[in-house]
């Protein structure tokens, strides 16, 4: 299972994407100690095992979605 991670950065037009396969809540817990002050750095780590850092400073967004499997297919409704 894999959630959808979302990062919106200060002055920067685009948001930064990507699956990780962390769980929701240790994503949550780490977004919130770099968000009241406890990390300077926002680290997570992708499906793909590339580690991404974020200045705490920078972050506007932070949005976690859904740990649900993909489904791919004509009957996968």
């Amino acid at each position: 299972m894999s959630v959808d991670v979302k990062i919106g950065i200060e002055n920067s037009p685009r948001e930064l994407g990507f699956s990780t396969s962390a769980k929701a809540e240790e994503v949550y817990a780490a977004a919130e100690r770099a968000l009241d002050g406890t990390d300077a750095v926002l680290s997570l780590t992708d499906d793909k095992g590339s580690r991404v850092l974020v200045p705490a400073s920078k972050i506007a967004y932070v949005e976690v979605g859904s740990a649900e499997n993909r489904r791919v297919g004509f009957g996968a409704a």
